[in-house]
């Protein structure tokens, strides 16, 4: 090994000991002849010293003291040396190595570097260059401690989790990348067959169709760490490719996997974070949560809980809401933003009418007209607005509310749907401005008792709330009947407000399959051109089964507190879904299309 030890390996018990290290020269100093070197490696860093007066007569100071003037930042450079106590004084406490440095009596240079296009080593109160910068020299960025550090956390994520599905029976199975285009939710991205011109392959926006053969199979219990791929809409936690950790089960009930779950993550927990988790997570209904939180993904650790008032102020004789509320599927929904305690946080809502202002401007952002306020004082809830509320009116506001001296009541009235969206907004804003989520623990929660289909809100056609692939709560249904009244058995896993997975248990009958594509308004021409291999599986004698998809980027970008999942992964692409280290995608060469028989539709005049 060039290496005799890491950069961040050594501690004050060395001292005394003969080293070799390699690595990156992150920093220099000249202090009248004596220079210090920070060499990093993705381990950390440790302090090398060129000191001639400590040399003894047999080392060769002047050469050493040549390569050093020839040695520029980030070039990599081994050196050999002992390990020696810094000045008094001198050490540094944000470094596990800043105890010691190494004294250096040989060197070689490893390989030269261009000048950085920006800094990679971090230092007190300095910001991190642009996004795209970063994502164009990645290879630089990930030499970053944050970067590095994100990567290994990320490795030890995944590495627990498949020794621990190994030790209680599931096997690891590949499912393949080439597949066939089908209906799962997203666009797919699509690979053109040189040897079969004009048709496609699809990459695969999740193993679904797979993993459930492999049940049929024989399989019973499967994972896999698996590559997806999705033509979606941009946003901090979406990209086109992405890492899930899939797994699917045979001859189980809901129950197994929600215990198979919550143990997983249990161990996760202890093994790479060092602690307990409570389990079993709690379950909350689709409906409570849009009622309570406003979105299908909450974030339950504290307050601020959406209350419905809509049967209250119906009886005022305040204008807004009684146009509003003229309207078929609208109501009126309030925030308590409290003075007491919550949680054992304190809430300040003495809020002066400007932070109020603030806060209509950002429901008009929202989509919404605007929003009301009323304050909590020893006489009842006052504001410019209560003379149009009866006084019965204010006082079932204040029990429903749960009021008291120095609450901010603040009202959005609307369209149910937007009004519940909105308010999930504002409760996470309002939390997150007056710290409610400062210290907070993790919190998983299931959401559950999720409806089969949905309605279109496009078209108002009728499509599936999960996929198509969803067993019904009853085993199967009427097609006939009301599509929007029937449950599916499907459930998602959520993280601190964001969702980490989705999953259900499956259709196993053929035909209750083929009735769900018939009630999505597939034809049976359709199902055999997009379904027939896999219908004809079905037909083989399919066991009962279910399992869940889980995000593991975002898993491991929640528990790191990174903005982006982005941060988690090595070579990702940007906010444009652009690989900006490699300029892709780019065009291709004309013989390439030719190969493929397929036509470029861009002019050669507006190809780059």
């Amino acid at each position: 090994m060039i290496k005799t030890n890491d950069c961040g390996a050594l501690r004050s018990k060395d001292i005394g000991q003969r080293v070799r290290l390699a690595g990156w020269v992150r920093f220099y100093r000249d202090h009248g002849g004596v220079r210090f070197y920070d060499l990093a490696d993705s381990f950390g860093s440790t302090q090398v010293v060129y000191d001639p007066e400590a040399y003894q007569s047999n080392v060769n100071v002047v050469g050493i003291g040549q390569l050093l003037n020839n040695i520029g930042r980030e070039y990599v450079i081994a050196v050999k040396g002992v390990v020696r106590e810094r000045v008094p004084g001198t050490e540094d406490d944000r470094n596990p190595t800043g105890t010691v440095e190494v004294l250096i009596d040989e060197i070689e240079i490893l390989n030269s570097s261009k000048v950085i296009p920006f800094e990679i080593a971090e230092q007190k109160n300095s910001t991190l260059p642009s996004e795209d910068l970063r994502l164009k020299y990645r290879y630089l960025d990930l030499r970053r401690t944050e970067m590095a550090y994100n990567l290994r956390f990320r490795h030890k994520v995944l590495a627990s989790a498949r020794r621990y599905l190994d030790s209680i029976g599931f096997i690891e199975v590949e499912t393949p990348t080439l597949t066939r285009s089908s209906q799962e939710g997203a666009r797919d991205f699509l690979v053109p067959s040189r040897t079969m011109p004009g048709t496609f392959y699809a990459l695969p926006q999740s193993p679904q169709l797979y993993k459930q053969m492999l049940m049929v199979g024989g399989v019973e219990k499967y994972f896999q760490l698996a590559r997806c791929y999705r033509d979606e809409d941009s946003r901090s936690d979406r990209q086109p490719e992405f890492t899930q950790l899939d797994l699917e089960m045979s001859f189980v009930d809901v129950e197994d996997i929600f215990r198979t779950i919550e143990s997983l993550y249990s161990h996760i927990w202890k093994d790479v974070l060092g602690k307990e988790l409570r389990t079993p997570f709690p379950r909350i209904t689709l409906e409570d949560a849009l009622n309570k939180y406003g979105t299908d993904a909450p974030d339950i650790r504290f307050g601020l809980e959406l209350v419905d008032v809509t049967d209250i102020v119906k009886c005022s004789s305040y204008d807004i809401f009684q146009k509003v509320l003229g309207k078929k599927g609208s109501a009126v929904i309030c925030v308590n933003l409290k003075s007491t305690l919550v949680k054992e946080k304190t809430l300040d809502a003495n809020v002066g009418r400007s932070e109020v202002d603030r806060l209509i401007d950002w429901a008009k952002q929202q989509g919404m007209g605007g929003l009301t306020w009323m304050r909590m004082t020893d006489e009842g809830l006052s504001s410019n607005i209560v003379k149009y509320f009866g006084k019965e009116v204010l006082e079932s506001l204040e029990r429903r509310t749960d009021a008291t001296k120095g609450d901010l009541l603040l009202f959005l009235a609307g369209p149910r749907h937007l009004v519940q969206k909105a308010g999930g907004h504002l409760r996470m804003k309002l939390a997150r401005e007056n710290g409610l989520l400062e210290g907070m623990d993790h919190q998983f929660v299931w959401l559950v008792d999720c409806p089969l289909f949905q309605a279109d809100p496009v078209t108002g056609k009728v499509a599936s709330f999960h996929h198509p692939f969803v067993r019904p709560v009853e085993g199967d249904f009427d097609e006939n009947g009301e599509l929007l009244s029937f449950k599916g058995c499907s459930y998602d896993l959520v993280l601190n407000g964001s969702e980490i997975g989705s999953g259900s248990m499956r259709n196993h009958h053929a035909e209750v399959q083929r009735k769900m594509f018939r009630a999505l308004g597939m034809s049976e021409e359709r199902m055999r051109e997009e379904f027939d291999f896999f219908l004809e599986a079905l037909e083989f004698g399919a066991p009962p089964h279910g399992g869940i998809g889980m995000g593991m980027d975002r898993f491991c970008s929640i528990l790191l507190g990174c903005e982006s999942i982005r941060d988690v992964i090595a070579f990702p692409k940007n906010k444009k879904f652009q690989s900006l280290v490699d300029s892709s995608p780019k065009k291709v060469d004309q013989a390439k299309l030719d190969e493929l028989q397929l036509m470029s539709l861009v002019d050669e005049d507006e190809q780059d």
